[in-house]
């Protein structure tokens, strides 16, 4: 089983008439429907709300077969992120102050099952206290047997404390097995030189697995023993990107557990066949989610 941590939301997208609509997101929900909707087990951690939206939220992850079971309860607000659209490519806008997500405390978490194999972590939650700390505490306590991935998904905007969010994503890259970075958040991480001279800070930083995307220009692999593989983006019809490297995040978790490779050790060993079926599988994901509106990751029969 994979464990997601973090924020469930509600994406305000102008629809064709500029007007807004509710549809369900946050990266961390993203991530973890793509893995249900792929066929893979898998719980969500976050904050769910009382509130309507909170009851639209869970009925989209029970729906796209992820388990609430791991869910902290409230009758805080849902956080809202209004989304803006320009030629399709997302900026967004977040209201989380006191809401489901954002308050959660180390205690609110119910314990981790030992059938979780991987958990990952990633997106807003990480940008603020005090679900930011709660989630890298439970991050950091985690054995080093159970394998885990981090999206941060930076949001510079969205902080409040950028020397504090620096150092939190550092002690997380430090913990993390995979990293996923597209090349907007690795050039606020590693701010000088190419692109494949910040992949290996990165790597130096600590994780087994980076993974670069870059938009049309597709994604590279790189492990820390010096294999790499690359895949180039799949084409298609643009709606907009919402939920796109979330998808991609999903298809690679759901690769590595197909290959029974979903453990620490396993990516040191992987060649580059395996993982540039992993980039495959992602990269066809996303671009099923970027090809219609909103986070609406495809199901496995549609990658068929």
């Amino acid at each position: 089983m994979i464990l997601c941590a973090g924020e469930a939301l509600i994406d305000m997208i102008p629809n064709a008439d500029g007007a807004y609509v509710p549809h369900v997101g946050g990266a961390v929900l993203n991530t973890a429907v793509a893995l249900g909707r792929l066929g893979e087990p898998v719980r969500l951690v976050t904050g769910l709300s009382s509130d309507p939206f909170g009851t639209q939220i869970e009925q989209h992850l029970i729906d796209s077969r992820v388990s609430t079971d791991h869910a902290v309860r409230s009758d805080r607000n849902t956080t809202l992120a209004m989304v803006h659209l320009d030629q399709g490519q997302a900026t967004y806008s977040f209201y989380d102050i006191g809401t489901a997500t954002r308050d959660i405390q180390a205690a609110d978490i119910p314990a981790i099952p030992d059938t979780v194999e991987a958990m990952f972590f990633g997106g807003i939650s990480l940008c603020n206290p005090p679900v930011a700390d709660t989630l890298l505490d439970l991050a950091l306590a985690q054995p080093a047997d159970r394998l885990i991935m981090a999206d941060p998904n930076i949001r510079p905007g969205f902080v409040s404390d950028h020397a504090g969010y620096r150092a939190r994503l550092t002690r997380l890259i430090g913990r993390a097995d995979i990293v996923k970075l597209s090349d907007d958040d690795i050039g606020w991480l590693v701010p000088e030189g190419d692109l494949s001279a910040k992949a290996e800070v990165v790597l130096r930083m600590g994780p087994r697995m980076l993974l670069l995307t870059e938009g049309s220009k597709g994604a590279t692999a790189y492990l820390k023993n010096g294999t790499q593989a690359r895949a180039g983006a799949v084409t298609a019809q643009v709606i907009d990107t919402v939920g796109a490297g979330d998808t991609f995040n999903a298809g690679c978790l759901a690769a590595l557990r197909r290959a029974d490779a979903l453990t620490p050790d396993a990516i040191d060993t992987l060649n580059a066949g395996t993982l540039t079926d992993m980039l495959g599988l992602a990269t066809r994901a996303a671009a099923v989610t970027v090809s219609r509106a909103g986070a609406n990751p495809p199901w496995a029969k549609e990658l068929d």
